[in-house]
């Protein structure tokens, strides 16, 4: 494998793990990584492989990123606020 696979793979694997962490109990969307794994290379390449690092850059960053990959981070937390909405209520 070469480098840039290698970087491609943990940077799939960031790119997921912020999709679980904004949106908890969805799938990982084919979306997000189409969308967000240009601008995680570009803002926060830095920080691969430590993907709560990774993850927090994205956030921090979020004003940065392009428009498709903020609109799929604003549906994601939307989302997951919505879910623990739900959960709170429940409880």
């Amino acid at each position: 494998m070469t480098r840039t696979q290698t970087i491609a793979s943990l940077l799939a694997v960031a790119i997921t793990a912020i999709a679980f962490q904004t949106s908890p109990g969805l799938a990982f969307s084919s979306e997000a990584q189409q969308m967000c794994t240009g601008d995680a290379m570009r803002l926060c390449s830095s920080e691969i492989p430590d993907i709560p690092r990774v993850r927090a850059c994205m956030v921090r960053n979020k004003a940065q990123v392009s428009p498709g990959c903020r609109a799929v981070m604003d549906r994601e937390a939307g989302a997951a606020a919505a879910s623990r909405k739900r959960e709170a209520a429940v409880q």
